[in-house]
């Protein structure tokens, strides 16, 4: 069955996925820049803060330190990896260190180096892999991919060019990126007449050279260059879900296209918003994604419900939470990770890992009661093992500072008398979803439990109009009725 897998992706590879049973192999993973990458939409309408983002998860990896130490001293004598490293692996990796010194690309180059070893190993000898990175890091990567994988199984250095907003007056913009395609063995999948090269004219080109397709458009029949433009995901795109790394289907589709049949299993070890697996599953391919935070699962999954595809029916999920236990170690091990979780299970936006001003997650809604706006509400998470009145009271204070319509606590334990006390006394709040009716059945504040979030329905009462988590809460006027933008 097709695999999301939450957690980090190297002891998944050495764990979960067996040797030679992988077709395709696509990474994108965060460039080593500096920036935070894979940023969920920002609520900015409210003043809080996006969710944390993938390179964030990772940040003290790329800052030489003992991590980092203890990565590359269990690489290079072999320990790290389910086989050891090739010897010219080990020798770059010392190079590496004489040259960049102790430093965070060195870092981050430990981090890449026996991730990729591992998905060599979980590649079948006809499989590929595209290694998408920009030119911070690529001449580097590309080294690092010639040691695994053999100099003579590099076939194309691709570079994507696309057109976005920006320009500099000191240097040429920077608008590509690159992606390196090797392949395991001289024996690999490749349907170059999956992706046809379009053109307006045949200058340049001899007759011959073209062909008529089914929809009498004109092409040429021969390879696609290994510079490709395809515009890059605007503000506006329809399938944009708010990940500003999210990368444009098309771009996956030639991939998954060219390098792997129906059936064939695609890997994405660091899968993000889960474009790999959305055009996967469109090509009818089978597919496995794995990514380190659980923002990231939470995305794919709501991703796949809205194209009806459902959990445990047609994929399984590995590393989440199934009971409270394995909540409570969440909780303990990766608090924020654990706050992520329990509001995703309320169908919620999570917000940011700082400056969050108390609130772990967002409720947005169309409310009739505010002309031209929607009403929202608040989530709070509290994973220790302590709980008093005094969170109550706390929430009631965010809820008014933030111009919330209502509250939701979610702790570890029951929650005592004088906490239900406290949340009676704020009695409920009146929200209108159709014109002319008015409700009064929602608590101004309601506790829930961990164990409650794994209850089927959740003990919670929402209203109705409730809009999908990561979307921007922005509706429009038209001839006096409110509509979702």
């Amino acid at each position: 069955m097709n695999t999301l897998y939450y957690g980090d992706n190297l002891d998944i590879l050495k764990n979960h996925i067996k040797d030679e049973t992988v077709d395709l192999i696509y990474l994108d993973p965060p460039f080593q820049s500096g920036k935070n990458y894979n940023q969920i939409f920002q609520p900015a309408t409210f003043g809080v803060k996006g969710a944390t983002s993938q390179i964030q998860a990772f940040e003290d990896t790329w800052n030489w330190g003992p991590e980092a130490e203890r990565e590359y001293t269990e690489l290079i004598t072999g320990t790290l990896t389910t086989e050891p490293p090739g010897q010219k692996l080990i020798d770059l990796m010392k190079a590496m260190r004489g040259y960049l010194t102790e430093c965070p690309l060195l870092a981050y180059l430990c981090m890449m180096a026996p991730r990729l070893v591992e998905m060599r190993r979980v590649l079948k000898d006809t499989g590929s892999i595209y290694l998408h990175c920009d030119p911070t890091a690529s001449h580097y990567l590309k080294l690092v991919m010639d040691a695994v994988f053999g100099v003579k199984n590099f076939q194309n250095e691709i570079i994507w060019s696309y057109r976005t907003q920006g320009a500099t007056k000191k240097r040429w913009s920077r608008k590509h990126d690159v992606i390196l395609f090797y392949t395991k063995t001289k024996k690999w999948t490749f349907n170059y007449m999956t992706e046809r090269s379009y053109m307006q004219h045949k200058y340049g080109f001899a007759k011959d050279d073209f062909k008529i397709d089914e929809e009498g458009r004109q092409y040429r029949d021969a390879l696609i260059r290994d510079v490709w433009e395809i515009s890059a995901l605007q503000s506006g795109t329809k399938e944009r879900l708010g990940y500003p790394t999210q990368k444009p289907e098309a771009l996956l589709e030639r991939i998954i296209k060219a390098s792997s049949n129906k059936e064939d299993k695609v890997l994405d070890p660091f899968c993000g918003c889960g474009t790999t697996i959305a055009v996967a599953e469109k090509l009818r391919r089978q597919w496995t994604g794995i990514d380190i935070t659980y923002l990231a699962i939470d995305v794919i999954k709501k991703r796949l419900e809205k194209n009806h595809i459902k959990e445990n029916e047609y994929y399984k999920v590995y590393g989440e939470p199934k009971d409270v236990y394995s909540a409570g170690k969440l909780s303990e091990q990766k608090p924020f990770e654990f706050e992520v979780w329990a509001v995703s299970q309320l169908n919620a936006t999570p917000t940011g890992k700082t400056g969050d001003k108390g609130v772990d997650g967002v409720i947005n809604f169309i409310d009739y009661t505010k002309t031209g706006k929607i009403g929202r509400g608040i989530i709070s998470v509290k994973g220790g093992h302590s709980i008093n009145p005094g969170m109550v009271r706390d929430l009631k204070g965010t809820i008014q500072s933030q111009n919330a319509d209502f509250g939701i606590l979610v702790t570890s334990k029951e929650p005592t008398r004088g906490m239900i006390e406290e949340a009676v006394k704020e009695g409920s709040f009146n929200y209108c979803y159709h014109e002319g009716t008015t409700h009064k059945i929602i608590p101004k504040i309601q506790l829930l439990t961990v164990e409650d979030l794994f209850t089927d329905p959740i003990p919670v009462k929402l209203p109705p109009g409730v809009i999908e988590p990561y979307r921007k809460p922005d509706i429009k006027k038209d001839n006096g009725q409110q509509t979702l933008i």
